[in-house]
């Protein structure tokens, strides 16, 4: 008896698809950002001043680096302090903001990474990053609208 064996992968669900994604363009980034003697929090500190409009009061700035990176207060104040620091961001009034520095630094990256993602991008199909990345966005939006668990590994400490 013959029988024909096709190997078949099973679907990935979402999450094993989003994550397998992040963790491949995660590794790309460290790349760049190593290259430029960038730390990752340094990177996500500017993204996230950017999200903000490029500005805003200290206070907001650092419960925005709380609640997206997941840092406590101590460690979101030393974040925007290091950022100040390094000269990459600024008090102008009573916002913070980037530098002409900081922005270059930023653009700079971005410009690095797109090297590597674009002609990944450039191979799909338009409509379906379009969809895809708003169906990312929806997903963020209504997973940040879900209360966190705490973590059994933290309670047990």
């Amino acid at each position: 008896m013959t029988s024909t064996q096709e190997s078949t992968r099973p679907a990935l669900s979402v999450g094993q698809a989003v994550g397998q994604a992040e963790a491949s363009l995660a590794r790309l980034l460290s790349g760049v950002l190593a290259e430029s003697g960038t730390s990752h929090e340094t990177y996500l500190g500017l993204q996230r001043l950017t999200a903000l409009g490029g500005q805003a009061a200290r206070d907001t700035y650092e419960r925005d680096l709380s609640d997206w990176l997941q840092l406590d207060s101590p460690a979101a104040g030393r974040l925007a302090g290091d950022l100040l620091a390094a000269g990459l961001a600024a008090i102008e009034g009573d916002a913070i903001r980037p530098t002409a520095q900081g922005q270059a630094l930023r653009e700079g990256i971005l410009a690095a990474s797109a090297e590597i993602t674009g002609p990944m991008l450039a191979s799909l199909d338009r409509v379906d990053l379009e969809t895809t990345t708003r169906t990312l966005q929806e997903i963020t939006r209504q997973a940040r609208a879900v209360p966190a668990r705490p973590a059994a590994a933290e309670e047990n400490r």
